[in-house]
């Protein structure tokens, strides 16, 4: 321990002296083996740093505090952790084969390489919007890492809605959370990003969904169509229009002529092209880089 000239010599040489910095409160736990189950009762990991922790199978955890723990190569095959506080907690390099978890709290818990089951997005996900929106976002992150395709997917998809709920809440939600955090201008700007997200949504499934962007090509036909045959000299022909419709595909994506369009709308047609094809082009190689 510094004296307290040395200290205060070191504090003023950038150094951090010893009434600075103390000792933390966290326990390391190496190589032990959990043999039969633990309850809040007789086990308390909170803040522990748990490497290589292992437990037999069928193992119960019942309402055990976790919280802010550090899992570090554990592994866990069938247990199953029933009201558990994993607040805070980080799980690195870690295998929960055919581990359930009911009624669990994961807020603020971050995921690195893990094996373990994505029901747990559906099951155990925070219910506020904005945690639930950062647990998601670990998890396909973590995913992403073991290369499991389908739970990637899971979690995108789970972390879009959660993500869509929030932005509207901000601007359009009066609880007390969301009207302290966002006052005045700063509701505009969120129901600014809601809209844009919900247009992206609507528009290519923010980048997710193929089924999505091929509607709005369809829907960009339909414009292309029915604008050709309203402006073919005749708008009051039936047939005009069926005829617009018939080589509306043709003139989007630039096969034929651009019909009676005129400069500005054919470039109009040639932008919205360009653009749905670059969409189409982004959502393939999302799909088959996660392959």
């Amino acid at each position: 321990m510094l004296l307290p000239a040395v200290a205060a010599k070191h504090s003023t040489d950038g150094m951090i002296s010893a009434e600075v910095l103390k000792k933390g409160n966290r326990d390391q736990i190496v190589d032990y083996y959990v043999a039969k189950n633990l309850t809040a009762e007789n086990a308390d990991f909170s803040y522990k740093i748990l490497t290589r922790l292992n437990a037999s199978k069928k193992t119960i955890f019942q309402k055990v505090s976790f919280v802010h723990a550090v899992f570090e190569g554990c592994y866990f095959n069938q247990c199953f952790f029933d009201s558990c506080d994993f607040t805070g907690a980080r799980f690195i390099g870690c295998n929960f084969h055919q581990t359930s978890f009911a009624g669990c709290k994961f807020a603020y818990a971050t995921f690195e390489r893990c094996q373990i089951d994505d029901d747990i997005l559906s099951k155990e996900a925070p219910l506020e919007d904005n945690l639930k929106m950062r647990f998601a976002r670990t998890l396909r992150m973590n995913y992403q890492q073991i290369g499991d395709a389908k739970a990637v997917n899971h979690a995108i998809s789970f972390e879009l809605q959660a993500t869509e709920s929030y932005l509207y809440k901000s601007w359009a939600s009066g609880e007390t959370y969301y009207r302290e955090k966002y006052r005045g201008i700063i509701v505009v700007r969120q129901f600014w990003r809601w809209t844009c997200f919900r247009l992206l949504d609507l528009i290519w499934g923010n980048g997710e969904s193929v089924l999505k962007l091929l509607r709005s090509f369809l829907l960009a036909f339909l414009v292309v169509g029915l604008s050709e045959g309203a402006t073919s000299g005749d708008p009051w022909n039936l047939r005009k229009y069926l005829m617009g419709l018939q080589h509306a595909p043709a003139i989007f994506f630039g096969v034929s002529g651009v019909g009676s369009f005129g400069p500005t709308a054919a470039s109009v047609i040639a932008a919205t092209r360009l653009v749905g094809m670059a969409f189409l082009t982004a959502i393939l190689i999302k799909r088959l880089g996660r392959r």
